[in-house]
């Protein structure tokens, strides 16, 4: 980073203060421009979110205020420069681990029908409800940094957590988290699951083993596009898997998971993510009692944007220290 930069932030709100000072205390030679833009009801216009690469000839990184990236792909400023792009992605992880936790949970206890039957004279007939076994074995299929807050939790609830990444973690160093990661927060050193898979020609092995709990959070690209289809929900049949999305929406097929639905090959479904998105008003995934539905929220927090500036800080300073910034999206793997 030279002696003066320029970082321009385009942001739907104003920072607060105590973010931006902190970001000059510890990288004082950077001017700041700040530019609150409109919060879009819908997705916002590629060509307001990311102007032509002419615009901006200068431009070295940039750090988006998301946990994903597919909307830079395709995107000449991405495609067509060595700019550095850098996602957002641990900011997430406290929020998005509690919805998986959280929304697991209430299957587990009834908890939608529970509350519609809540009175003292149907209590009787609660006292058998809970599902419970020890010990329960969760699936994470992507163990990135919101994986391994899910991890961080399930296993203080005694659950056994089964891992699964897209590229081979064979040793230890290759299996601590080289992202961003929040004192106290998730599995840094990737010492919580008690087993590890890895590409596809292990994931219906992973998905063989045992599944309670399914949690998807891989990202979306051509290799994990309808990854779990007809043939994954029959392995996941066996032992009638609990499915949880939070990663994106094709990476599970709908029809097929529609049929595992109607058919019972899982016992339920939470989805914060679906294909197409958003869902229909109509969509026969709106119907089941055993489907969790939310809008793609479960990442929001009041917290949110806090964390991403101390992403974005961190990754100035290194900056100016010459090295690569963290959460660095890569053209050749898609995300």
């Amino acid at each position: 980073m030279s002696s003066s930069e320029v970082l321009l932030v385009i942001t739907p709100f104003a920072p607060k203060p105590e973010w931006l000072a902190n970001l000059k205390a510890k990288c004082p030679s950077v001017e700041v421009i700040t530019h609150p833009t409109e919060l879009y009801a819908q997705e916002v216009p590629k060509e307001k979110a990311f102007p032509p690469k002419e615009w901006m000839p200068n431009l070295q990184f940039a750090q988006l205020l998301s946990a994903g990236c597919a909307q830079i792909f395709g995107l000449p400023l991405f495609e067509e420069t060595e700019i550095a792009f850098s996602t957002s992605n641990d900011s997430h992880a406290p929020q998005v681990s509690e919805w998986v936790i959280g929304t697991w949970m209430a299957h587990q206890h009834f908890c939608s029908q529970s509350l519609t039957t809540s009175t003292f004279k149907s209590r009787a007939n609660g006292w058998t409800l809970t599902r419970m076994k020890t010990p329960r074995i969760l699936g994470i299929l992507g163990y990135g940094n919101i994986g391994r807050q899910v991890a961080k939790i399930a296993t203080t609830l005694g659950m056994d957590v089964h891992a699964y990444t897209l590229h081979e973690r064979a040793t230890a160093e290759s299996r601590k988290d080289d992202g961003f990661v929040e004192t106290g927060l998730g599995d840094p050193d990737g010492l919580l699951p008690s087993k590890w898979f890895h590409g596809k020609d292990q994931l219906n092995d992973f998905l063989a083993s045992d599944l309670d709990l399914l949690v998807i959070l891989l990202p979306l690209t051509e290799q994990t596009r309808n990854m779990i289809s007809k043939e994954q929900f029959a392995l996941l049949s066996k032992k009638k898997t609990y499915v949880c999305n939070t990663g994106r929406g094709p990476i599970v097929n709908t029809g097929d998971l529609i049929t595992a639905l109607d058919t019972e090959q899982i016992r339920g479904a939470a989805l914060d993510v679906t294909d197409p998105e958003p869902l229909p008003s109509d969509s026969k995934l709106r119907g089941y009692k055993n489907a969790i539905i939310t809008p793609h929220c479960a990442g929001n927090s009041n917290h949110v944007y806090e964390r991403v500036f101390k992403i974005l800080t961190y990754n100035l300073e290194r900056r100016s220290k010459g090295e690569q910034p963290i959460n660095k999206v890569r053209k050749s793997l898609g995300y």
